[in-house]
């Protein structure tokens, strides 16, 4: 079948039911369908710990802590906040909240206190859960949180600590809940979970997304994740982003696959610890943003030390994947990965396909039934080979977001008539392939993780020596663009070494390290429009220029 017959007799809807509970479908479906008994999920951390979890002990763990989530008095619509890392008991959490049917909140465990307390304020979580190591920073925010009536504890990394009387200790409550437990019987359309994504100005935005989002891709799972029935697969991304979540539970488990989860704690990417998980749990699917991909890149001498032969797949998600990679990977490792384009609002809707012809460098045609169309600022299509906003019909897309959580505004900023408006600028060719030339914002893409400028510049501003601050995305040889801030300095303070690395110090105790500008150059007046707006643009243009590279490496989506 060609592309052009699939696209047109592919109904996206047609996988999805009136009735449907994420949370009963991705255990207690699997089970009734004979996968009982077959590893869900494979976990490790870097102390070596590991566990196992089969379909039918996720299902009758999720139950039991759902059952005691209801007598601690969360209902049916309840937001509670995960701060969680890459451990199993996420899919318990995730899964009983969804049983339930309240609605669960991942977080990145790199957030700080005032990132964690704009979310609970923002939502009104009334529960949060977390481990005891990453307590503390919860704590300090709960205190200001009036809604925040609960706060589950997991005893992590050591298992043997004791949990504090003052607080839920999460197995307690899984060993003393109802194994019996009824889930809630909620609709496709009903809220599932909230995603939080960045924007250029204000604050974060709770993406909405429904229940029926575990079985809204089935194209992408088929022609671009190209999962099998007895795939092993993985993502080395924090459960705190929508990559991992999507990829390795909401598709993963919806489709009956063992999953691969392993925690770093706290560590960077190990390029070689990743080959070792290759070679002992025989993975065969990979997903991973490019930084990823140039990471085991710098380990390719080490390769033929490990037996890697089982892996037959890869997809790449959260920034272009440049050419120069994909054939290193495909010569070193023996895969192609199949570069996406996406956003935390419909995860990815671009892609290329397994089976068509890929032209590298591209993020690939429309998914299967899914109608886009490359609009100017009046909503008219462009032509071939023209920029142009990429715009989603979303009719066409039953994993689109509701809505911004609690900002109607911004809502209506995307939600133009029946299309999305996504904010990529994109061109796209003769056959049909799309090629990715920037953002129609200023969000930057570093690392694989979707960052405000705004955010790192009101966190540069507090700093006593700071005047002004801009932030922008600079290319870098491993991780493909870095934060880069340029800085405004205040009367009396002098550019130097030690003064860039206070500031650098300083910012890191206010926002996540990935959010951090790596780089920090010292100016004295930064470009603004006649309206006293920063054209962080021009300074991306700038930083792009001087390394020789384009500056449409710098934003894609999906995170």
């Amino acid at each position: 079948m060609t592309y052009e017959e699939l696209w047109r007799s592919w109904n996206p809807w047609q996988f999805i039911p009136e009735r449907f509970n994420l949370g009963v479908h991705l255990t207690q479906t699997q089970v009734e369908r004979g996968l009982g008994n077959k590893w869900a999920i494979l976990w490790e951390n870097a102390h070596g710990d590991t566990e196992r979890f089969t379909y039918a002990q996720l299902d009758a763990l999720s139950n039991r802590l759902a059952s005691s989530l209801s007598q601690l008095g969360v209902c049916r619509g309840d937001r509670v906040l995960l701060r969680l890392p890459n451990v199993p008991e996420f899919y318990i959490a995730a899964l009983a909240i969804a049983k339930l049917g309240a609605i669960f909140i991942p977080t990145s465990t790199q957030f700080r206190q005032e990132e964690i307390a704009y979310r609970l304020k923002d939502t009104e979580a009334v529960a949060a859960i977390t481990t005891l190591h990453l307590l503390p920073a919860l704590e300090d925010a709960a205190a200001s949180i009036p809604s925040l009536r609960h706060l589950i504890v997991v005893a992590y990394p050591d298992r043997h600590q004791p949990i504090p009387n003052r607080y839920e200790d999460f197995w307690h409550l899984v060993e003393s809940g109802n194994e019996n437990f009824v889930p809630a019987e909620t609709r496709h359309d009903d809220i599932a979970f909230i995603a939080y994504t960045s924007g250029t100005t204000g604050e974060p935005k709770g993406v909405v997304h429904l229940h029926r989002y575990a079985v809204a891709y089935e194209s992408l799972v088929r022609f671009w994740h190209d999962y099998q029935a007895d795939d092993v697969v993985a993502c080395p991304s924090e459960l705190g982003w929508l990559l991992p979540v999507a990829s390795t539970f909401l598709y993963a488990l919806s489709h009956g696959l063992t999953v691969v989860l392993y925690d770093p704690l706290g560590g960077r990417f190990d390029g070689e610890k990743w080959l070792q998980l290759f070679e002992k749990y025989r993975i065969t699917n990979f997903t991973a943003p490019p930084t990823v991909y140039r990471m085991l890149l710098l380990v390719a001498d080490r390769a033929q030390r490990y037996a890697l032969s089982c892996w037959r797949h890869a997809v790449s998600a959260g920034e272009p994947l440049a050419p120069d990679t994909i054939q290193a990977m495909e010569r070193i490792y023996g895969v192609v990965p199949l570069d996406g384009l996406g956003m935390s609002e419909c995860m990815v809707y671009c892609f290329n396909m397994v089976g068509q012809k890929i032209k590298r460098g591209s993020c690939g045609r429309p998914g299967p039934g899914t109608v886009i169309e490359l609009m100017d600022e009046q909503m008219k299509p462009v032509g071939p080979d023209s920029p142009g906003v990429l715009c989603v019909r979303r009719d066409t897309h039953p994993g689109m977001m509701k809505e911004y959580w609690n900002k109607p505004a911004q809502t209506a900023e995307v939600f133009r008539g029946e299309w999305y408006w996504s904010g990529d600028v994109l061109v796209r060719d003769g056959d049909g392939y799309f090629w990715f030339q920037g953002r129609a914002d200023d969000v930057i893409k570093a690392s694989g993780y979707r960052i405000s400028p705004f955010e790192v510049e009101s966190a540069l501003l507090t700093h006593p020596a700071v005047h002004e601050a801009a932030a922008v995305a600079s290319p870098d040889p491993i991780r493909g663009n870095v934060v880069k801030a340029f800085v405004v300095l205040r009367p009396g303070y002098v550019p130097s070494e030690e003064l860039s690395a206070q500031i650098q110090q300083h910012v890191r105790g206010r926002i996540a390290a990935f959010k951090c500008p790596r780089k920090i150059e010292f100016i004295e007046a930064l470009p603004k429009t006649t309206s006293g707006k920063i054209r962080r643009q021009e300074l991306r243009r700038r930083e792009f220029a001087q390394a020789g590279t384009q500056s449409s490496c710098d934003e894609p989506a999906s995170r």
